[in-house]
């Protein structure tokens, strides 16, 4: 693993996205995996900015989402469709049959998971996967006890998990109960993975990863058997 030390916050994101750009500029179809959520948000921000200022380019980019809420729509205005949208993908030249994510209110959602899975791997696999961390370790929406050999999969959340992003939700009992997430497999399948931490409440996870052991316990520790990851932490992480 490689740490690069943060200051704070807007530092992180401006860490990630100086990554991000540069692998991008070196490879201009690049398969990305992205997350959602408070953590990746300054990031988005940032390559938004650098789009409209320095023209990079997102048209012959390919996205994969690590998850999306069971019974959500794509236009449901807390999906992670209408995430990605909002914070992402509407400010850039990103071309709508690149973007993909999880089909939340799918028929056969056990199918569902099992056709990401195949697009994923049909793709040639995702280059570079960005990822958060939560405070029990869960990477995705890959809850503590998750096998690490688990791919795209059916996840009831954590009471903590929900909890964690009921603030974006007017009341937690509107918060979700199920999700379909990339697993950890799938994860672990690409080819270089970049973690960003931040704040204090991630510290102790963050110690966890770099010093505990690897157990399923603690999905995140898995990252530890990765050839390629690299950690972006602030120092509050840290």
């Amino acid at each position: 693993m490689r740490i690069i030390e943060a200051i704070d916050y807007e530092h992180m994101s401006s860490l990630a996205a100086r990554y991000l750009i540069e692998k991008i500029s070196t490879n201009p179809e690049l398969i990305l995996g992205l997350a959602t959520g408070g953590t990746p948000e300054g990031t988005y921000k940032r390559l938004i900015e650098d789009h409209r200022m320095n023209g990079t380019s997102y048209k012959d980019i390919t996205t994969y989402n690590l998850d999306e809420y069971v019974g959500f729509s794509p236009d449901n205005p807390n999906s992670y469709h209408a995430f990605m949208y909002k914070n992402l993908f509407s400010e850039l030249d990103i071309q709508e049959n690149n973007v993909h994510l999880p089909n939340g209110v799918a028929i056969d959602l056990v199918e569902e998971c099992k056709a990401y899975e195949e697009r994923i791997e049909e793709n040639g696999g995702i280059d570079i996967q960005l990822l958060g961390m939560g405070s029990n370790g869960h990477i995705g929406f890959n809850e503590p006890g998750t096998s690490f050999e688990a791919n795209t999969h059916l996840v009831e959340l954590t009471q903590s998990t929900r909890e964690a992003n009921a603030r974006f939700f007017t009341d937690i009992e509107d918060v979700p109960r199920e999700a379909i997430t990339m697993g950890i497999a799938t994860i672990m399948r690409s080819k270089e993975i970049l973690l960003l931490v931040s704040g204090e409440t991630k510290r102790n996870a963050l110690k966890e990863l770099l010093n505990g052991d690897v157990r399923e316990s603690f999905p995140a520790s898995v990252l530890n058997r990765h050839p390629n990851v690299t950690i972006i932490a602030d120092q509050k992480a840290l």
